[in-house]
């Protein structure tokens, strides 16, 4: 018999030893290991993923330092609710006492009122604030709490992590130790946790209950056997109602896939599930550059004018805003060449370091830079016919590299001529070679 408790909570850590993964963060010289250490707590944000320790680390910063610890969820608490537990804060108030340390969770779902009442009590110090997101918080949390909050970046959990959590799992927990465990095979626990430890968690207590019950003495795990336990019973391994990643997953691939009826469905189970519409559209914004980008450059303003919209446009008017874009944007000709592009790019710079800029290319505001050379021979593009002179713009150790290839569709196709004809002897020797 498995406890209604579930296995995330189980084995919830209470110190920074039991904790696993984020070492950048509480590894030997962390950042969050020396606030303990030092007892001298910021308010700060952690920015990650689900399921990766936001909650856990936050608590065990509290417990290492004695410190009282209120918890508020954004989705289910309002300014009254911040308001109570800063007045209880202030009661508590004793000579040389340390200030309660206030845990927020989901702190991007607050508007701006919400967060606006924060700020007073983490100015004067009657609380400590730690908040929690999953979103970029330079998007979604007031400047002014901003700038009086660190923020640290949690990351993914990697597969050794994972590995290590499930081997710890059945052997350290009350429950599952009881049977005699073995896991033959990680990868199915490791694909359907996406570096999340509670779906971790879920996946393996699900499989484990549903073999003990049909009267497995000794239980081998495989991938076969998990993925066919997880699959048959989705609600089950979802009881914690994690399905808000999953979900935007599917509407973002949808649209991807050019699939308007599919990205449809999975708005409307988005929107009659509650989920902001800034945080909706904020997507089809990243969709718009990343999947379509110059196959339609109007999709990304209309990504754009949804997204100003619905911050103007109460629900639930906001819904059909959503669906014009999310129908346009599915039925958009795809591209990635500009996401393909920077990403070369990045590649490069990573790898070639810091190349110097030719010389030609440089400002010569002195005259020692002009006697240097700075700036001489460069071409003045709106001297020649069509405004265009072939020279060299990149460093001399990369001339003729090509980060940015045309996507096959008909925008970027005449794209592609205007480049062959311009940069004749890079585009047209590439496609030789090719």
């Amino acid at each position: 018999m498995f406890s209604n408790q579930p296995l995330a909570d189980r084995l919830r850590p209470k110190n920074l030893e039991d904790y696993d993964g984020q070492d950048h963060l509480v590894g030997k010289n962390g950042v969050i290991r020396r606030i303990i250490e030092s007892g001298n707590v910021p308010s700060f944000i952690l920015w990650g993923p689900p399921g990766v320790g936001k909650t856990t680390l936050a608590k065990i910063v509290a417990t290492s330092l004695d410190r009282p610890f209120y918890q508020l969820s954004a989705v289910h608490s309002g300014v009254k609710e911040v308001r109570e537990t800063i007045e209880k804060a202030k009661s508590q108030q004793f000579f040389g006492r340390p200030n309660p340390i206030l845990f927020i969770d989901e702190i991007h779902r607050f508007n701006k009122s919400q967060q606006d009442s924060l700020l007073g009590a983490v100015e004067q110090g009657i609380l400590t604030l730690i908040g929690a997101t999953t979103e970029n918080p330079s998007f979604e949390v007031i400047s002014p709490l901003l700038s009086r909050c660190q923020v640290y970046i949690l990351r993914p959990l990697d597969d050794e992590v994972l590995k290590k959590l499930a081997d710890k799992a059945i052997k350290g927990d009350y429950y599952l130790s009881k049977y005699e465990i073995q896991i033959d095979e990680y990868e199915a626990l490791i694909r359907i946790s996406g570096g999340d430890a509670r779906k971790l968690y879920n996946a393996l207590e699900l499989t484990v209950s549903i073999e003990a019950e049909s009267g497995a003495g000794r239980i081998v795990i495989t991938d076969e056997m998990v993925l066919k336990h997880v699959q048959q019973n989705l609600a089950l391994y979802d009881k914690n109602g994690e399905q808000h990643y999953d979900i935007i997953s599917a509407f973002i691939k949808s649209m991807r896939g050019s699939d308007p009826n599919a990205a449809v469905y999975w708005l409307a189970r988005m929107t009659e599930g509650g989920e902001d519409v800034k945080f909706i559209a904020r997507r089809m914004l990243i969709l718009a550059a990343e999947d379509i980008g110059l196959a339609n450059p109007n999709a990304f303003l209309m990504a754009q004018s949804c997204f100003n919209a619905v911050n103007v446009i109460g629900w639930p008017e906001s819904r059909i805003i959503l669906s014009e874009t999310a129908i346009y944007l599915a039925t958009s000709p795809k591209s990635n060449s500009a996401y393909m592009a920077i990403d070369a790019a990045i590649s490069t710079v990573r790898q070639e370091g810091d190349l110097p800029v030719p010389l030609h290319l440089r400002n010569a505001p002195t005259r020692l830079m002009k006697e240097a050379g700075y700036s001489k021979g460069y071409k003045y593009a709106h001297d020649y016919e069509g405004n265009f002179v072939s020279d060299n713009f990149l460093p001399l150790e990369i001339s003729g590299t090509i980060f940015y290839e045309p996507g096959k569709n008909v925008r970027e196709q005449e794209l592609r001529k205007q480049l062959e004809a311009k940069w004749e002897k890079i585009y047209h020797y590439k496609n030789d070679k090719g």
